[in-house]
Formats: C-alpha cells, sequence, structure tokens
C-alpha cells in the first residue's frame, strides 16, 4: 500500500494508543537519532510541553521525541512515559553526565466527551511508543484525535467530530514534506478548494444539519459564555527531508498556519491551543525555506481535513460519515 502519510518521510515513525474504553489518547512521533525542530503558537489558550527548547535562540538542537495527546493538561504527563521509552534505549541530549532525552509535545481539552477523569499519561505514552511504525498513519478516531471535537461556537452538544489526520506532498528531486493535525476546533472546517463547509456547528443537539454560521454571528455579540480555555485546539507537526536548522523550521512552523486559517473559521481564537511543530528529518539542502513552507500549508490543508473525513461518530457526537451532502 502506497504511504501518503508523514510516515512516508525516511526515519519518522508514529504511534498511537488509546484508553481501554474511554474516548481519549495520545499520539508519538519518534525520529531516527533526533530532529532538529521549531514551533510556532497562534491559540490563545495553548497546552504545551518543551516548546521553549526549540527557540531558536536556545541550546538544544534537536528533539528525540514528540507527543500530542488528550486528556487537556493532564496530558501532558504523557511525556514521562515518552522520556522514559527514549531513556531505556540511551537516547538523548548529551550533558556529559549521561542523556536527558528532549521530549516536546501539546494537548487538547476533550473532556467534554471524556468525563471518566482518567487521562492518558505515562503508562499509555509507553504503549504508543512500542506502537510506533513507519506504516500509513491510522486516522481518524485515533490516538491523540480519539476525544477530539469540532465546531463549538453555539456551544460543545452542537459540535461534531474531530481527529487526526496526516498528509504527504511529494515535490521535485526527492522533496517530501508531510503533516499530522490532530484536529479539536473550536471553529468549523472548510474545504478551501471548494469553499464547502464540511463539519461545523449543528442547528440543535439532535440535528444532523448545519448552522449558516456567518448570518447567525451577524446577530450575535459575542460566543455564548462558559468555554474552558483551550476547549478548541488544533496541533500538529510538519516534518521534511530537507535539510533545515532552527530559525528555518520555525518559519516553517509559522506559515504552516496558514494551512489552519484556509479550513477552519474561526482560528487561533482564545478558546483554541493552536500550535504547529516542525521537524527537518533529511540531508536535501537545495530547497529554500519559503518553498517548503508554502507546501507545508498544502500538507497541513490536507490533514486537517481527513483527519474530520475519517473521524466516527462519538458517544452522541456525529462525524462528517454521518451526513449526506
Amino acid at each position: 500500500m502506497e504511504n501518503d502519510t508523514i510516515t512516508a518521510i525516511e526515519g519518522l515513525y508514529v504511534g498511537h494508543a488509546q484508553l481501554d474504553g474511554i474516548p481519549s489518547g495520545c499520539t508519538v512521533i519518534l525520529p531516527d537519532n533526533g530532529a532538529t525542530a521549531g514551533v510556532d503558537i497562534r491559540g490563545g489558550a495553548p497546552g504545551t510541553f518543551g516548546a521553549d527548547t526549540l527557540n531558536p535562540l536556545n541550546l538544544v538542537e534537536k528533539v528525540n521525541g514528540l507527543f500530542f495527546s488528550g486528556g487537556s493538561a493532564f496530558g501532558l504527563s504523557v511525556a514521562d512515559g515518552v522520556r522514559r521509552h527514549l531513556k531505556e534505549r540511551n537516547i538523548g541530549f548529551d550533558t556529559g553526565h549521561g542523556v536527558v532525552p528532549i521530549v516536546a509535545g501539546a494537548i487538547i481539552f476533550d473532556l467534554g466527551v471524556n468525563k471518566t477523569g482518567t487521562y492518558p499519561g505515562a503508562d499509555l505514552a509507553l504503549t504508543a511508543c512500542r506502537n510506533v511504525s513507519s506504516q500509513p498513519v491510522e486516522e481518524g478516531s485515533a490516538g491523540a484525535g480519539t476525544g477530539a471535537t469540532v465546531g463549538k461556537l453555539f456551544g460543545f452538544e452542537r459540535c461534531m467530530k474531530g481527529g487526526v489526520g496526516s498528509s504527504l506532498i511529494v515535490g521535485a528531486s526527492g522533496l517530501k514534506v508531510g503533516a499530522l493535525m490532530v484536529v479539536n476546533a473550536f471553529g468549523e472546517i472548510f474545504d478551501p478548494g471548494t469553499g464547502v463547509k464540511i463539519a461545523g456547528a449543528r442547528k440543535s443537539p439532535d440535528s444532523l444539519e448545519l448552522v449558516e454560521t456567518v448570518p447567525a454571528l451577524m446577530k450575535m455579540t459575542g460566543f455564548r459564555g462558559g468555554f474552558p480555555a483551550g476547549e478548541g485546539t488544533v496541533i500538529g507537526v510538519i516534518a521534511t527531508n530537507a535539510l533545515l536548522n532552527k530559525v528555518q523550521l520555525t518559519k516553517v512552523a509559522q506559515m504552516a498556519h496558514d494551512g489552519l486559517a484556509r479550513t477552519i473559521y474561526p482560528v487561533h481564537t482564545q478558546y483554541d491551543g493552536d500550535a504547529v511543530f516542525a521537524l527537518s528529518c533529511g540531508t536535501l539542502e537545495e530547497f529554500e525555506v519559503s518553498f517548503i513552507g508554502a507546501l507545508a500549508v498544502m500538507a497541513a490543508e490536507q490533514a486537517i481535513l481527513r483527519a474530520v473525513r475519517k473521524a466516527r461518530g462519538l458517544h452522541g457526537v456525529p462525524a462528517v460519515s454521518s451526513f449526506e451532502f
């Protein structure tokens, strides 16, 4: 089977794990020998781990592992499991007194569907690490996308199912740019190729008919109150086999947010924790950073659309597959 996901980039491995019977999970990305990394955070309510390490002004160049998790802030403990997995294999930053695995990641708020009080943590992360593979990434309601939802402008009870999606753009001379996105947006999802809304707020909790959002917004003075910070979030990663440094990867991550803006409305709100990481996993040197960034926009768009189209309905939250257009 042809691999048209991010794991088609050589040396990059992705693994998912879900809690048993609970709508939440985590996703782990492990690059061979680490990967130079950057990040750009645009949402008003981010939940990230290790992001400051990736600042171009700071010392460490590479990450050894990247994770995305449900569970809101509780899901940040996934980092402990990823670190443990790497430490057991002597993978990390050499301090001269032993290795310290460099791990970064981000979380989504999925507590609207997971009310059990049990969240992804270190043990689940170890399972995801054991599951890593270079095979095509499982998409939809998997890993960190298990409890993801979209279209919460008029309240959670009228939302639709989000998920995790991945894509691959293949350019000239062997260039590859891939994306993996966990789509848990406050806003609604549009196909930029057609302008058609494919997922969003429904007219009522029992309806499969979508709201005409813009006319509705024109009659409002604000969104309905009571949203927890970070209830919506799109988090993800761009990876390439081009050789880029931290400054360049930060720019790629920055440009990739245009893929979010082209597919999600509204995006980067105070209710979102939108964050995009970028990884360099190869040695191709002839490609200019803005060109790679432009391909990253395309990859992010495709991954977001695939996430919602491949999701399955969950706990009364319908998926795109429930609709007929």
